[in-house]
């Protein structure tokens, strides 16, 4: 397990009008830039493992805490949150840096993040690499209205979305709980309880399967939401027919070379058509859960140091 005292110290770095708590290793490696884009609920210790593998391969790793999380600004209007914004943010710290463009690795709403980005600002993206959430396709329909059609109002997503401020509430209330039955692994498999399965998580005083970290390693995350709440994280999800909307007259087929990483036990749902929209894609499946850089620390920095040596290489 990873001591939490060993992860770098934080900058604060002002861009795009907020301001970024930004963590980095390799910084001998100026020049060669990576940036790693976490999601939700969590942090950008959810890289330890990656940071300084990456370093030793001769990255400049750069490691946001995003809008909303940790120690970065929580911008207070909904608004603040959408893809626009997101990008933003990405963008103003390859200015900071003086970089034109760089590598980026997202994991859940963090690939979100880097799908859009890539879409929105495609000569800022060297090459992609995202982890458990594949490119959504922009349906006929705004995402939400659509997941609320097929999936019902006690669809996370949609109870986000049409139940302002309730779930985050039963977060807030509930964190250490939350977090600690949130990130487990080997989960039995079982049909979903009915409700709403973040606020179920939130009240269940037992967790199920096995732990993903240390409690230490847990502390981190659970300190990071004590200070920072849930509500400025959960407006991401609050956007994402806003996004919709901002990203109908954007080129939807992403030509840089692309790396996606499944995890097999992951109920994130796998694309079907992922290369009609991604066509320079290698996909890489793990035996794991959603929480993949975290449960397979090394296959996963095997799976991206391999494929950027070959990119590299061609």
């Amino acid at each position: 397990m990873f001591n939490p005292a060993d992860f770098p110290k934080p900058n604060f770095i002002s861009v795009n009008g907020v301001e970024l708590e930004v963590f980095e290793a390799g910084l001998e490696n100026a020049g060669n830039p990576i940036v790693l884009c976490h999601g939700w609920p969590e942090h950008a210790f959810s890289w330890r493992y990656q940071m300084p593998a990456l370093a030793a391969a001769g990255y400049h790793v750069i490691v946001p805490n995003q809008r909303g999380y940790g120690h970065s600004s929580r911008p207070s209007e909904v608004t603040g949150y959408d893809i626009k914004h997101l990008s933003g943010d990405l963008v103003g710290l390859l200015d900071h840096y003086g970089y034109e463009d760089a590598t980026f690795v997202g994991h859940d709403w963090g690939a979100m993040a880097v799908w859009g980005l890539t879409l929105l600002h495609p000569s800022r993206v060297k090459r992609l690499i995202n982890l458990s959430v594949p490119y959504q396709e922009r349906w006929e329909k705004p995402w939400i209205e659509m997941m609320e059609q097929v999936f019902g109002s006690d669809f996370y997503f949609v109870h986000f979305n049409r139940q302002l401020g309730v779930a985050d509430a039963v977060l807030e209330e509930n964190t250490f709980q939350f977090l600690r039955n949130m990130y487990r692994k080997n989960l039995p498999l079982a049909e979903p309880a009915p409700g709403m399965m973040m606020i179920n998580l939130a009240k269940a005083e037992a967790p199920i399967g096995e732990p993903v970290m240390s409690d230490r390693e847990l502390a981190v995350f659970v300190s990071a939401f004590e200070t920072s709440g849930f509500t400025s994280s959960i407006n991401w999800y609050r956007n994402l027919d806003r996004n919709w909307h901002l990203l109908a007259d954007v080129d939807p087929i992403i030509q840089q070379p692309a790396l996606m990483i499944y995890g097999d036990r992951d109920p994130v749902a796998k694309s079907e058509n992922l290369s009609d929209f991604v066509p320079n894609v290698e996909v890489i499946n793990l035996d794991c859960g959603h929480w993949i850089q975290q449960e397979r620390p090394e296959e996963t920095n095997q799976a991206i140091l391999n494929w950027l040596e070959q990119q590299t290489a061609t």
